[in-house]
């Protein structure tokens, strides 16, 4: 059974590279006789917005999709990763950054180099190395922090990894591409990673369709899995629309977006086909 999945954010209003994905799953699940589900990605309670919600379900019935009720809502599951932060906890592959983003930055600049990931230098590493006790007095004091994946440690556990990439086949799996990746925050209970990956073994999906923006990103989801002994469904990373400029699509382009599209009097049918899925 092929059951594949759309997790938009209701943090603006659906775009063209949204379709892509959306349609991308919704037509492999048919096409296979499979299961097409919508899950909304809601952790960041501080942008997301019910009007932003409605408008997900009312741009994809408009595009002709349909999809499995009851539609699965992150806020509804911090229980479910809290346990899975527990057990990475248990593990000990989980540490706290007690760093800003303006001390990490400063610190890469100090040090003239740092590894670079695909969305930029890496994090140096440098709360790995901090001593039980440290930690303990840190928190103790109200330091603020984050919980971050210590990715050299989790790949020692695990060892040698693949994940299937629909287009390619076996990919080998290199857990530092991202480095100590944060999976938890105070104001965040998971992270996109932990909550991604949680979600799809949840909800049973065998065949993740996204953007070639997150393939770097299945290194980590792939590490995940492994550690909380979870299924490992096949990915498929699509092309990436792009603007005049070239640009990827981001919902700040509001030309692009279903709804401006839909205010202009473009049919369903022509926006599937901007898509890259003509009738």
């Amino acid at each position: 059974m092929v059951v594949t999945r759309f997790a938009p954010s209701p943090t603006g209003y659906l775009h063209l590279g949204h379709a892509l994905s959306a349609l991308t799953g919704w037509r492999a699940a048919r096409a296979a006789g499979g299961r097409f589900l919508l899950r909304i990605e809601d952790i960041d309670a501080g942008r997301c917005r019910p009007d932003y919600e409605a408008a997900i379900f009312e741009d994809l019935a408009w595009l002709g999709l349909d999809w499995e009720r009851p539609v699965r809502r992150q806020s509804e599951h911090l229980a479910d990763y809290a346990a899975a932060l527990e057990r990475l906890r248990d593990l000990g592959v989980l540490y706290p950054c007690f760093c800003t983003r303006r001390e990490i930055a400063a610190e890469i600049a100090a040090a003239g180099r740092a590894p670079h990931g695909p969305d930029g230098p890496v994090y140096p590493g440098t709360c790995r190395s901090l001593s039980p006790a440290e930690r303990r007095a840190r928190i103790a004091a109200g330091d603020g922090y984050a919980l971050r994946l210590d990715a050299g440690r989790a790949q020692g556990l695990v060892g040698k990894l693949i994940w299937q990439e629909q287009a390619q086949g076996a990919v080998a799996v290199e857990p530092q591409r991202l480095g100590d990746v944060v999976l938890a925050r105070k104001d965040a209970p998971a992270s996109y990673h932990l909550a991604v990956t949680l979600d799809d073994h949840v909800q049973g999906v065998t065949l993740v369709p996204r953007g070639r923006d997150l393939f770097s990103a299945t290194h980590v989801h792939r590490l995940l899995q492994a550690l909380l002994g979870l299924a490992a469904p096949a990915y498929h990373h699509h092309v990436l629309l792009t603007n005049e400029a070239g640009e990827r699509l981001a919902k700040r382009d509001a030309a692009a977006s279903l709804r401006s599209l839909r205010v202009a009097g473009t049919t369903p049918a022509a926006v599937r086909a901007m898509a890259g899925f003509p009738d």
